[in-house]
């Protein structure tokens, strides 16, 4: 009698605590998806002021920034989406999303480093900023490799384990 009890309260909690995880996880994906379009209508508004003033090329920077925010966040959203589908938290989408980021880090400090070589000053921190750009590029790169090659054996990995598939 004891036991039957204790089984149908674990049960009943398991059922209790999957509907509250399912909850926030929707919770979650209406904030993703509702910072994801005011971030894309910011992009947009950017791009409209660099199209009307005529100098789009001094908002591309921004609007590029923006745009790849706008799919980072689309990407975990995506990422929240498998973990409710699938019930369990999987680990590329957030190899990927971590991919993006890099990458999204990688051309903004590219473009703001052409910036400062083209304005042409030679002033200390100039100079600093400069240095300071490349050494986060340089690591960046080594962690945009990480991630692919993650991505990569991940993959090969999961390839391996599917039965009669080899």
């Amino acid at each position: 009698m004891l036991q039957e009890t204790e089984e149908k309260l674990r049960v009943h909690s398991s059922q209790y605590l999957h509907l509250l995880e399912a909850a926030l996880y929707i919770v979650v994906g209406v904030l993703l998806s509702a910072a994801a379009i005011t971030v894309l209508f910011d992009a947009t508004g950017i791009l409209w002021r660099g199209i009307s003033n005529r100098t789009l090329s001094g908002y591309g920077v921004q609007v590029l920034d923006q745009l790849l925010l706008v799919l980072v966040l689309v990407e975990i959203l995506h990422t929240v989406r498998i973990s409710i589908r699938a019930q369990e938290i999987l680990i590329e989408p957030f190899l990927i999303v971590g991919l993006i980021a890099s990458v999204r880090r990688l051309l903004v400090i590219t473009m703001q480093a052409a910036k400062l070589t083209e304005e042409g000053h030679s002033s200390a921190d100039t100079v600093s900023a400069f240095r300071n750009s490349m050494i986060e590029l340089g690591l960046l790169g080594v962690l945009v490799l990480v991630f692919v090659l993650s991505i990569y054996l991940l993959r090969r990995a999961t390839f391996r384990e599917k039965p009669g598939e080899q």
